[in-house]
């Protein structure tokens, strides 16, 4: 069996990747042919730590006049949901999981505690983190890079809905350059939005590799885990 490149890493997942075509609410298909990958990399004996967005359900910076801390909080619930449906489909293929979350709500799930979260990873469960940072005005890309420093993650993962990094949005612009590789002062730097400023200066100041690539094709997260050279690497 072919060994991977890294033996623990933070994947992150936006809301909207789990909604498929629809481009809201969850699509279980979607979810499925995701989770069918992380089962993958679990297989072979990588410790997953899974940080979920809530896009697909409310974005908080779309909220118009409500209060901005109240609409973060919302985010948050909206992130919840999305970790209890990843968490099941997971389960439903033979994973140990446990989701945990930064605001308690002991009901649906364990509150984040780091040490937990380690001793779940040696145990061979995934993590499915929910709740963002447990703040309002931070980002789940921040909460990602949090965690994945924390726990000192091989590499963080994101997943988007384009294959990479480039000067200037590709869905938008024909001319638009691919980075294969960044520093991640670059991001900050340069102004580009793969990553919130939070979050980018996390990855700068806690040295954590960033790998960008597609989720188009869920079985991307399997190839980057084990060395595949996709994406952009943004690396010190």
């Amino acid at each position: 069996m072919t060994a991977a490149k890294y033996k623990r890493v933070i994947l992150k997942l936006s809301g909207e990747a789990l909604s498929g075509e629809h481009k809201a609410g969850i699509d279980l298909a979607t979810v499925t042919g995701i989770c069918k990958s992380i089962k993958k990399c679990h297989d072979v004996g990588v410790e997953i730590g899974i940080v979920v967005g809530g896009g697909n359900f409310w974005r908080g910076r779309s909220s118009e006049n409500m209060d901005r801390a109240r609409a973060d909080h919302i985010g948050m619930l909206a992130t919840t949901m999305n970790a209890l449906a990843v968490g099941d489909v997971l389960e439903n293929m033979g994973c140990e999981v446990r989701v945990q979350t930064a605001i308690a709500m002991q009901q649906l799930a364990e509150p984040y505690v780091r040490q937990k979260a380690l001793s779940h990873f040696k145990k061979g469960r995934i993590v499915i983190f929910g709740c963002g940072t447990g703040s309002p005005f931070f980002s789940t890309d921040s909460a990602a890079a949090l965690r994945a420093a924390e726990l000192d993650a091989d590499i963080l993962l994101k997943a988007t809905m384009v294959d990479g990094i480039y000067d200037k949005d590709p869905l938008k612009f024909d001319d638009a350059v691919k980075f294969e590789t960044l520093k991640p002062k670059d991001i900050l730097v340069n102004g580009l939005r793969v990553l919130d400023g939070t979050a980018a200066a996390m990855c700068v100041e806690n040295n954590t590799p960033l790998l960008v690539f597609n989720l188009h094709r869920p079985d991307n997260i399997y190839d980057a885990i084990m060395g595949k050279k996709i994406g952009t690497i943004v690396i010190n």
